[in-house]
């Protein structure tokens, strides 16, 4: 029989809601926008909006949910502190400002302080447990606040996105070796993990001076990060079982692929395209096809442990797991192919996979509430 569930933890869970729906208004707008970018005739609801894609779907949604979860694990080791909360909500609240008249400085310098806040939060988190992923994950926000930093100063987007992948990218990648301490692995193995994220971190300062030759080297970071994942990471083991825990590894294993497909395609184009269909498939084999994989994995996890809510797993979870990998190859053969209207639908259904994603875990909550 489930407990109940103490009064004070159910106040907290509910003022973290707030936060948790700043992101999906991040997600939704940002999803909105990628249909006008794609060319979808829609109305535009801002004329800000179609350019703001980027910023809405890394720095408003991602960043914000990041920052939510890290300060909720922060604050629970801390007696409840709320002052941890002030980066998801600053990050929230750039991206909604995105929407206004305002300057841009306001939206952007309200992510840069969403960011800032992230980045310190790890090093409280370092500070009490001094680990080798934890030090990654700091880099990962440090590198979200240079990104933000860059963009507030005025930087074009082409040249700050470069820094948000790697936000994400080292995030997730601190956190998978987090999770390699059961499989005990060599010194040897996680000094080349270092070193590949040593190669990254060069790439992405050589791209602030020399912008291609940058970004072939973190193409060439992100293929062997991708390997040595699909190499080392638990989820090889953990395919073998059923229900949540194959679930979790059927989502994360595809995404190493794309990661290294993604660095394939940064490898050879380098700098050369800062729009169109190679740009397109240059971003969304990282920030779909591997990122977004490592949410549908682990929002079962994540979601209970910040809206305090259980999310059962389901067989209906693979629908939008399979949509989405689908979808994205057809995208990316668009790209390649220069078939615009392959490319059009490719993106429209990886963002009907999303949707599909929210909807099958806001029902799997429902029903686990009746349960």
């Amino acid at each position: 029989m489930t407990q109940p569930v103490p009064r004070q933890t159910r106040r907290r869970y509910r003022q973290r809601t707030p936060l948790m729906l700043l992101a999906a208004l991040a997600l939704l707008a940002g999803l909105w926008a990628g249909l006008l970018r794609l060319g979808w005739q829609l109305p535009p609801l801002s004329l800000r909006l179609p350019a703001q894609h980027g910023p809405l779907m890394v720095s408003g949604f991602l960043g914000t949910l990041i920052s939510l979860e890290r300060a909720v694990a922060l604050s629970q080791n801390q007696n409840g502190r709320r002052l941890y909360y002030l980066s998801p909500l600053l990050a929230g609240l750039g991206a909604v400002t995105l929407f206004l008249t305002l300057p841009t400085a306001v939206p952007r310098g309200l992510s840069t302080l969403g960011a800032l806040g992230l980045t310190l939060i790890f090093v409280i988190i370092y500070r009490l447990q001094s680990t080798i992923d934890h030090a990654v994950m700091g880099i990962g926000a440090l590198l979200w606040l240079v990104g933000n930093g860059l963009w507030l100063a005025g930087w074009p987007v082409f040249q700050v996105v470069p820094w948000w992948a790697g936000f994400l990218v080292l995030t997730i990648a601190g956190e998978r070796l987090e999770l390699t301490r059961v499989l005990m692995l060599k010194q040897k193995t996680r000094t080349i993990f270092l070193s590949v994220v040593a190669v990254f971190l060069t790439g992405l300062l050589v791209s602030l001076f020399a912008f291609d030759a940058g970004l072939r080297l973190v193409g060439l970071a992100l293929i062997a990060l991708g390997a040595w994942l699909l190499r080392y990471d638990i989820a090889r083991r953990t395919i073998r079982q059923k229900g949540l825990t194959r679930f979790i590894a059927a989502c994360l294993l595809p995404g190493y692929i794309w990661l290294i497909v993604g660095g394939a395609i940064w490898l050879l184009v380098g700098g050369q395209y800062v729009a169109g269909p190679l740009y397109d498939a240059m971003l969304h084999t990282i920030f779909l096809g591997f990122v977004f994989s490592m949410i549908f994995g682990h929002a079962p996890v994540i979601v209970p442990a910040v809206l305090g809510v259980q999310v059962p797993y389901s067989p209906l979870f693979y629908v939008h797991l399979v949509l989405l990998h689908l979808s994205l190859i057809l995208r990316v053969a668009g790209d390649l192919l220069l078939e615009m209207p392959v490319r059009r639908w490719g993106g429209l259904l990886n963002e009907v996979a999303v949707l599909l994603f929210l909807l099958v875990t806001a029902v799997t909550i429902r029903y686990g509430k009746k349960k």
